[in-house]
């Protein structure tokens, strides 16, 4: 981290590139506006980026961890989100001034692995690029990318991917939205075979990714959310959580996470990804039925445990521990 720079501060960055890449799909290059360093990052890191319009939003960084004079992030122009994304893209050009935090990551790349597959959907793409990078650019070639995108016209960094050196390590799979033509990934979790899997995409990819490596070893699967998973359901009901140590009581209201509702009476409880994708809330569970909507616990983990970021509640009460 710069001199002086404390954790949590905001950092001036200048925009040095913004270009579309693929169907609403747009890329931007910043440096720092004073011309020095940036904070060092790991492959699978994101940054914030407050958008012009005023919103943070947490976007993964897609260029190689060893450049230390910039940073590159890819994002999809979504209509039917809250704003943020259209703000970036339609309100900042090259030479533009931003704020950006720091990078921090929940999708760290585990080292000296046997091997890693990557499985990206969409834009998911973007934090896997860090990786494959890094990876080719330190010489290691035990990887196989699978990235599944609707057709060549919205898949990013399609002409890279598709270089000679990705021969035989990059698979472009391309549905056009039938979902008869879906890439079958069975072949590639059957057997664990001593890799780490990162996935990152559309919550339904990732799920399928996730009932099909139940025999994999919960610490060789990775998963990054790059949307906000869905908040509210049409049958989402009030609920209670009990604090088994305390005693205490804690009301979670509909379109309120449990997180939240703990947060707002006053108890600390770690978390980072808040999208029931790194595990860091994982909280024992020891009464009740919970509405499990994470992709970290195993089908035979989840009967004692529970995601506090996303998951909700069957029955009318919870029992965890704290």
């Amino acid at each position: 981290m710069p001199a002086g720079m404390a954790a949590g501060e905001m950092m001036k960055v200048r925009v040095r590139r913004a270009e579309r890449i693929a169907d609403d799909i747009h890329m931007f290059e910043f440096q720092r506006a004073d011309g020095g360093d940036l904070p060092e990052f790991t492959a699978g890191a994101h940054i914030s980026v407050r958008v012009p319009n005023g919103l943070m939003r947490k976007y993964s960084l897609c260029n190689d961890p060893a450049e230390q004079n910039r940073y590159v992030i890819a994002v999809k122009r979504e209509m039917s989100g809250a704003g943020g994304s259209l703000s970036l893209v339609d309100g900042t050009k090259a030479g533009d001034e931003l704020l950006i935090s720091s990078p921090r990551n929940n999708f760290e790349l585990v080292k000296s692995a046997g091997g890693y597959l990557f499985i990206a959907g969409g834009i998911g793409i973007t934090p896997i690029m860090s990786m494959i990078r890094h990876l080719k650019n330190s010489g290691a070639r035990r990887f196989r990318l699978v990235y599944c995108t609707r057709g060549p016209e919205a898949t990013a960094f399609r002409n890279e991917l598709s270089a000679p050196e990705f021969r035989g390590l990059v698979t472009l799979h391309h549905d056009n939205g039938d979902p008869a033509r879906l890439f079958d990934l069975w072949p590639l979790l059957e057997q664990p075979k001593g890799m780490q899997l990162y996935c990152c995409g559309p919550r339904p990819l990732m799920q399928a990714v996730r009932d099909m490596t139940g025999h994999w070893f919960a610490s060789a699967i990775h998963f990054e959310a790059f949307a906000e998973p869905v908040r509210q359901k049409a049958d989402d009901r009030p609920f209670s959580v009990r604090l088994a140590r305390s005693g205490d009581v804690v009301e979670v209201p509909v379109g309120v996470t449990i997180l939240e509702a703990l947060r707002a009476k006053g108890y600390k409880v770690p978390s980072s990804c808040e999208s029931g994708s790194c595990g860091t809330c994982r909280t024992k569970l020891i009464a009740g039925e919970a509405d499990h909507r994470d992709l970290v616990l195993a089908e035979d983990e989840q009967a004692g445990n529970i995601m506090l970021c996303v998951s909700r509640a069957r029955s009318p009460e919870l029992v965890i521990d704290r």
